[in-house]
């Protein structure tokens, strides 16, 4: 029996790799994407190759349309036993602290952090019971060991700290299931080549940063409570 994973903000970058990945390794998949029109264009393409992919729709600053998802989830597939978090937006990627909107800020938040929590409100009992997985996709600068540390690194305070708040998520939910087989954890694929940072040169291939993800979500071993990227632990 195939296992089902949904993947959310899946129609392009990062995310409809993810879904491709999960499917040629034998995974029934629900595609999450704002968009209708462009979810569902992912969809055909993926099913073109022999994959089993369904569309739900979901925006992550809409609530209704994440309660829908969710009761879709919770209703059409009982048997969900992964779900990725891949959702995200930059905010304005601000430069510095004095440099960072408020209205930027929020913006990062409402995505990053509060839809993400109202998804994940709405599906964790499913997966707590179907002893599954939540990956939080999460990013190097959330890592307040790396912000202090790095030589380099990109100060954009509205992006970072809702992807900070976003790892306290997935602490205290680590925390909920430590006694159980059900588990969440987060992973940062490390600087990716995205529609999200204008697809800024140098950045691994989409391809290798789903491949990270995946790998960690679908290996079998017990990563709950941890950040992980491609080289295992990473500090918080």
């Amino acid at each position: 029996m195939k296992k089902t994973a949904f993947v959310t903000g899946a129609n392009k970058g990062i995310g409809i790799e993810i879904v491709k990945q999960l499917g040629e390794a034998g995974w029934k998949v629900i595609l999450g994407a704002r968009s209708a029109e462009r979810g569902e264009a992912a969809v055909s393409e993926l099913t073109s190759k022999g994959l089993d992919i369904e569309f739900v729709q979901i925006d992550m600053v809409d609530l209704k349309t994440i309660e829908q998802a969710a009761d879709t989830i919770n209703k059409n597939y009982p048997d969900l036993k992964l779900l990725i978090n891949n959702a995200g937006m930059p905010g304005a990627f601000s430069r510095s602290f004095t440099d960072t909107k408020e209205e930027d800020l929020r913006k990062a938040f409402e995505v990053n952090f509060f839809g993400t929590f109202r998804l994940n409100q709405r599906l964790f009992p499913l997966i707590k019971h179907n002893e599954g997985t939540i990956v939080n996709v999460s990013t190097d600068m959330a890592s307040l060991d790396h912000m202090q540390n790095a030589e380099f690194t990109l100060n954009a305070f509205d992006y970072n700290s809702s992807k900070t708040a976003n790892n306290a998520m997935t602490l205290s939910m680590a925390y909920e299931v430590k006694n159980s087989s059900a588990q969440v954890f987060a992973v940062t694929p490390g600087f990716t080549s995205t529609d999200l940072n204008g697809n800024t040169v140098g950045g691994k291939s989409k391809e290798t940063a789903a491949a990270i993800i995946v790998g960690y979500a679908t290996d079998g071993k017990r990563h709950n409570g941890e950040f992980l990227d491609e080289k295992g632990v990473y500090a918080w």
